[in-house]
């Protein structure tokens, strides 16, 4: 049940007057909307809830809090109607205006919106058309408490029969519904109890995804085939090389590389990923790729590798926009080496980091491949490590088979 009520708030102004307000009451939960007017505590009728006669302005105060207090509880008397969830916050905003048509797409929209201004282009891309699918799935609109954990099931078996989409494609199209659903909770839209996510209900639980990183022969037979010099070909296989040399590092974060970054032989830079900056000694192997690239015309604030070079590094989207270019053109060129020297394994640049925590192991201690892989938590540290350790698990089976 919900209650709404006029009532004076009890904290003053300068002048020692308390703020007439209307409280709207749902679920235990209160809101209060302030009509802009004070008056003196000994004005206020506490039993029947109005302005004392004895006011100069009491009839106007007192039409004006019953003005309020009607819009409130048509508000609320409509969105029960439309079955829209009406918390205390709701009611409040939409009273004040301030909600606008807040229904799940118009709130993507908006949670879109906030991610171009962010500079997050490639997460729009990635999730523009995760919400046009759920879109089309339930045929137009929908309200925050109609995501039910069986519409979710529903939409997810849509998915993998209707659009033929892996598992972990699947649980990529929830993301986004999930951070939009938890933006209406915070922003008052929709109350908790009606969320589908969590225990016992929708997990988001990413698939296991086999991570497969090349051995030391396989790299050596990279470092050791020739190629023909500043061609596509051998650009690529210097990025990807370097890559490696400096603990896997992302692709997106070698090509923005500039020769300002290098001080004494060290590498001085932050991850895109999650801004998180440190320093490497640069590998004899990583300086002696780069010094291919050196030229003296070239000013220190420009990148190392050409891809970005003249670009404006500030514009997010095109500098995202030409990262994925390039990193397209790498894998197909990493393609056509790995057929030249007979490699089983697919080759791209992200095998690069696989490739490091595949040759590494458990050979260094985990605190340090932290540092190395710029891993805000550890646990992230373990749980990518464990994909490349498999000394253990081998010698136990062979304790049980090697008779």
């Amino acid at each position: 049940m919900a209650s709404i009520r006029a009532l004076l708030r009890k904290k003053p102004n300068g002048k020692g007057e308390f703020p007439l307000a209307i409280r709207i009451t749902k679920d235990r939960k209160s809101s209060f909307i302030y009509t802009g007017q004070y008056i003196d505590r000994h004005f206020w009728d506490e039993e029947n809830t109005r302005i004392k006669k004895s006011h100069p302005n009491s009839a106007r105060l007192n039409n004006l809090l019953s003005q309020k207090l009607a819009e409130a509880n048509n508000k609320l008397l409509e969105l029960d109607t439309e079955k829209t969830y009406s918390s205390a916050t709701a009611v409040k905003r939409h009273v004040k205006g301030e909600m606008g048509n807040k229904s799940f797409f118009a709130l993507a929209s908006s949670y879109l919106t906030q991610l171009e201004q962010q500079g997050k282009h490639n997460r729009v891309s990635a999730e523009r058309p995760m919400i046009k699918h759920f879109k089309e799935f339930v045929k137009g609109d929908i309200t925050f408490q109609e995501i039910s954990e069986s519409l979710l099931k529903k939409y997810q078996a849509y998915l993998s029969g209707s659009r033929k989409v892996t598992k972990r494609t699947v649980i990529n199209h929830l993301v986004p519904i999930r951070t939009i659903l938890n933006q209406a909770i915070r922003d008052g839209l929709v109350d908790r109890k009606f969320y589908p996510f969590g225990k016992g209900k929708i997990v988001i639980k990413f698939p296991q995804s086999l991570k497969v990183g090349l051995n030391q022969d396989e790299v050596r037979a990279l470092e050791q085939l020739e190629l023909p010099l500043g061609k596509p070909l051998w650009h690529a296989k210097n990025v990807w090389l370097f890559c490696f040399y400096l603990a896997g590092m992302r692709v997106s974060d070698a090509l923005r590389l500039t020769w300002g970054d290098i001080q004494n032989e060290r590498l001085f830079y932050a991850m895109g990923k999650n801004d998180k900056a440190g320093s490497l000694q640069l590998p004899t192997k990583a300086q002696s790729i780069i010094a291919h690239y050196r030229d003296d015309s070239i000013e220190v604030d420009q990148t190392i590798f050409p891809e970005l070079r003249n670009t404006n590094l500030d514009d997010s989207l095109l500098v995202q926009k030409r990262i994925r270019n390039a990193d397209k053109k790498f894998n197909k060129h990493l393609g056509t080496i790995a057929e030249m020297i007979a490699l089983d394994k697919p080759l791209k640049m992200h095998i690069a980091r696989h490739t490091f925590g595949n040759i590494s192991g458990d050979q260094i201690p985990i605190q340090m491949l932290q540092k190395l892989y710029r891993h805000t938590s550890i646990t992230t540290t373990i749980g990518y490590q464990a994909n490349f350790i498999h000394k253990d698990a081998d010698e136990a089976l062979n304790q049980v088979v090697g008779f």
